[in-house]
């Protein structure tokens, strides 16, 4: 792998509209990710990701293991997820705080867990789980929420801090997530990232969001350039936590891939003034 492109430490998420266009012009990035469940088949997107994986860092992204379900993992899914680790060698393995399966059914959605004593046991059971048959350390993103549990009773970054301490894993902080989150349910998004272990901070995601017509709360829907506050929030995260790897998340009305490297380029400015400070 070229020290040219991965020296940024910031890159996007690889879709497949602008996988040729990387292929032919090669960007200057830290890291491609992907979501894993779309390269478990033998395809073109696998072979076109396999031929990137020459020139850049890959981060496999999953969102289908359903670490919170109260049922067992999938133990199918957890052996197509080691065999592409293993053919990808990626960088970074990273999964949700969520659940999203329920009887063999796979919901269209990454769903909410109540923080409770009982959620976080079996959550870690999961996640020990998860890595012991992946062989690879995990980071647990942060959700974006629309709702408190009522039966909630540990504060989310507390719930994710013991999720570190008692499994080994790491933490990816998604901040646009973290901001959504704090303006949906009024709280201080600086004050829970202090609250976060600096050495558990594997990687970094931002992207955009709306607000919604009808209601006043704010929608994750990766659609959008990343918001003022958000790019705010990278500045100090990245001064709280250093330089660690940073993606720009961009999933709906995905624009041309010049856009996605201009917001790539304005996160590695921050990233490199705050790498040339240390």
């Amino acid at each position: 792998m070229t020290s040219r492109l991965s020296a940024c430490g910031v890159g996007i998420g690889l879709r497949w509209p602008h996988a040729v266009e990387i292929s032919a012009l090669r960007p200057s990035l830290g890291l491609l990710e992907v979501h894993a469940e779309n390269y478990m088949a033998e395809t073109a997107a696998l072979d076109e990701l396999l031929g990137l994986r020459c020139d850049y860092a890959v981060s496999l992204h999953g969102v289908a293991l359903s670490l919170g379900s109260a049922e067992k993992l999938d133990q199918d899914h957890l052996t197509r997820f080691k065999a592409l680790i293993e053919r990808v060698e990626p960088m970074l393995v990273s999964e949700h705080l969520a659940w999203s399966a329920i009887d063999g059914v796979y919901l269209n959605d990454l769903l909410p867990l109540p923080y409770t004593e009982e959620s976080l046991e079996l959550f870690c059971v999961h996640v020990d789980e998860a890595q012991d048959r992946l062989g690879r350390r995990l980071l647990i993103e942060n959700p974006s929420s629309y709702l408190r549990y009522c039966a909630s009773s540990i504060p989310e970054p507390d719930f994710l801090v013991e999720i570190t301490r008692r499994t080994g894993c790491g933490i990816l902080c998604d901040l646009n997530n973290l901001y959504v989150s704090a303006e949906n349910l009024r709280f201080d998004p600086l004050a829970y990232l202090e609250r976060l272990p600096t050495d558990a901070i594997g990687e970094i995601h931002l992207a955009g969001h709306h607000a919604a017509e009808d209601a006043q709360i704010l929608i994750d829907d990766h659609g959008d350039r990343i918001a003022e506050p958000v790019w705010e929030l990278y500045a100090e995260a990245l001064w709280r936590f250093g330089p660690v790897p940073t993606l720009i998340e961009w999933d709906t009305n995905l624009p041309a891939l010049e856009v996605l490297l201009q917001e790539a380029a304005h996160a590695g400015e921050l990233f490199d003034a705050r790498r040339l400070a240390r």
